[in-house]
């Protein structure tokens, strides 16, 4: 245990339990910088590298640094941040799982204890990336791509589970759980955490906030609970590992003042697709976004966390939100004990970061305003995020794009005929049988020769050889046949699959809603359009079973066949109902009971 500043503080943990912390606050009496200006996220890394300096991997140096960090005009110098853990998910994280196992390996053919490596902070893997849609619009579709996954990747899973029980530090969440950064956000997120420690020749316990990076850009969803954390590659993700900084250069920080409240039938979709656009326009790529002000206040954890996940998008490194109540509100509705609810506001309280800043209360390098009320339903695309198009404006914009050159970012087609229809007739049959493409049949694959090995595997990702047979023979009831009609806008995925909406009850409440009217309208799902369903944690199925939306939604996604029924006279109004039924392929059946479906634009 290091305590250069000598600022190791107890504090009152709750239920009558006593812990120490490095305190801020006590960094600050000693004339370190005015850290009670800083920003909330930078004063989370600065505990970091304050109770990791041990004058080697950090420095006395990095710790007045960061303290003194200058909003607008940051040091020129790399923050060692050693992180309290990490996330995995399973495509990135097999290698990094396969290192330890060779280095054991090494170990023990030198006669040594091979136990002796492992890592030294936690490590938690979650397999959600295997998953394919092969499967749809079955009753059995679940069963048969959950079955069609544990062939397709036998071998990685159980190496995985071999490390499981190896490995002390190693946690693993095995499939059909949830979307990695959901499990991170519902379950694995503690808000604080502690290890046992010596304190003045007694024993007792150090507690410090939740950091991590992991290995998908979209870590950042953990931001929205107020957890620092970011995406890394696999190089950075190992040294994490063994307990080695993290290095990244002193960010600046842009705060987004939040004012007002979001209008009725706005949705964190669009208040992120809005978000998205401002904060590209404003080049924050590289920074650390802070969102503060009574509007974020007024968000819950689920927007927040929505808000978050799409740094990426918006390029910045974090898209954070201070803790407040809140926060603890769903740590605690979420099923975490009530300790962990108490140890996770007092350390805050203690470290003078609980709570929603204000305006003027934080120095940041540029300050944005927000009016949450000013934020309209709108759609993304069609090719990228930060494309957004206000709904009334959907089906002009979209006729424009298909006209635009190329280069404008439009699709460069002249003289389109928007009635012109196509036949389309699916067939239903399973996949076809005998050798499927692998790295050692090139033949066909629309690779340039001399291309990469690796190229090559990622075009033609099939890593079961011939199962075709085996579907036949077991399933040929879940193949869809029929006949439907497409053409310029038709819609032909219909995936409820990103974390982005699946961690969000309001907007995943509204999806199951809308499929109620729907069926109620007899509306139905055209049979040209691949329909899915993928619940990004078992909370979500659980919910949508006991509010009774989730048989509305199989509905749906079953209902193919049968007989037209006419719809109302009035067609729908709202906006984002609208929305909705393009996010989920609804067709809406004209008038007169025919095949042919209304097409949004």
């Amino acid at each position: 245990m290091h305590d250069e500043f000598k600022t190791l503080k107890q504090f009152d943990a709750g239920k009558g339990r006593e812990g120490f912390l490095y305190s801020l606050p006590a960094l600050e009496e000693q004339g370190i910088g005015r850290i009670s200006r800083l920003p909330v996220s930078i004063r989370i890394v600065l505990e970091s590298v304050l109770r990791n300096c041990d004058g080697k991997k950090v420095r006395r140096k990095d710790v007045e640094t960061l303290a003194n960090w200058n909003a607008k005009s940051p040091a020129n110098a790399e923050i060692p941040l050693v992180v309290a853990r990490i996330v995995l998910q399973d495509f990135t994280g097999v290698p990094l799982i396969v290192d330890l196992a060779a280095m054991r390996s090494a170990v023990a053919r030198l006669g040594r204890n091979p136990k002796i490596i492992e890592p030294l902070v936690p490590v938690d893997l979650v397999v959600d990336h295997s998953v394919q849609v092969d499967f749809f619009r079955s009753p059995r579709a679940l069963e048969l791509n959950l079955e069609m996954e544990f062939k397709r990747n036998r071998e990685r899973y159980q190496f995985l589970k071999w490390g499981q029980q190896a490995f002390r530090t190693f946690q693993l969440i095995p499939p059909g759980i949830g979307i990695v950064h959901q499990v991170n956000l519902e379950y694995l997120a503690k808000g604080v955490l502690s290890q046992k420690s010596e304190v003045g020749s007694q024993r007792s316990e150090i507690f410090f906030p939740d950091t991590l990076v992991g290995t998908d850009s979209h870590t950042t969803m953990i931001n929205g609970l107020g957890v620092v954390g970011w995406g890394v590659g696999g190089i950075e993700a190992e040294a994490g590992m063994l307990g080695q900084p993290v290095y990244f250069l002193t960010p600046e920080v842009v705060g987004v003042h939040m004012s007002g409240q979001l209008r009725e039938g706005v949705t964190a979709t669009d208040l992120v697709l809005h978000i998205t656009q401002l904060l590209r326009a404003e080049k924050v790529v590289g920074k650390f976004v802070e969102f503060y002000g009574e509007g974020a206040a007024s968000l819950p954890v689920p927007d927040r966390a929505t808000i978050g996940n799409m740094s990426p998008e918006y390029g910045a490194t974090m898209g954070y939100f201070p803790i407040d109540r809140e926060s603890v509100d769903y740590l605690r509705a979420t099923g975490r004990s009530e300790e962990q609810c108490l140890v996770f506001e007092n350390y805050f309280r203690a470290q003078k970061m609980f709570g929603m800043p204000l305006r003027g209360e934080i120095d940041y390098s540029v300050d944005m305003d927000l009016d949450l009320a000013d934020v309209q339903p709108s759609v993304a695309g069609p090719k990228r995020p930060q494309d957004r198009i206000n709904l009334p404006e959907l089906g002009k914009t979209f006729r424009e794009l298909l006209e635009k050159p190329v280069r404008d970012g439009g699709y460069g087609k002249q003289n389109v005929d928007l009635r012109e229809r196509h036949v389309v007739e699916l067939n239903g049959s399973a996949p076809r049988n005998g050798a499927m493409a692998s790295t050692d049949t090139k033949e066909d694959q629309g690779i340039t020769p001399g291309e990469e090995r690796n190229v090559l595997e990622m075009v033609t990702n099939r890593p079961t050889p011939d199962p075709a047979k085996e579907i036949e023979a077991e399933s040929s009831e879940v193949f869809m046949r029929g006949r439907s009609h497409i053409g310029h806008g038709s819609v032909l995925i219909a995936a409820i699959t990103s974390c982005t909406n699946t961690s969000n009850p309001s907007v995943m409440i509204a999806a199951g809603l809308l499929a109620k009217r729907a069926v109620e309208r007899g509306l139905r799902v055209d049979p040209a359009v691949k329909t899915s369903l993928a619940p990004g944690s078992r909370v979500v199925s659980d919910y949508l079973a006991k509010t009774g939306l989730q048989k509305y939604l199989a509905r749906l996604a079953s209902a193919t066949r049968g007989r037209c029924i006419q719809t109302s006279r009035r067609p729908f109004t709202n906006m984002t109902w609208l929305r909705l039924l393009f996010f989920l392929g609804i067709g809406i059946l004209k008038r007169g009971c025919t095949n042919t479906s209304k097409r949004i634009f």
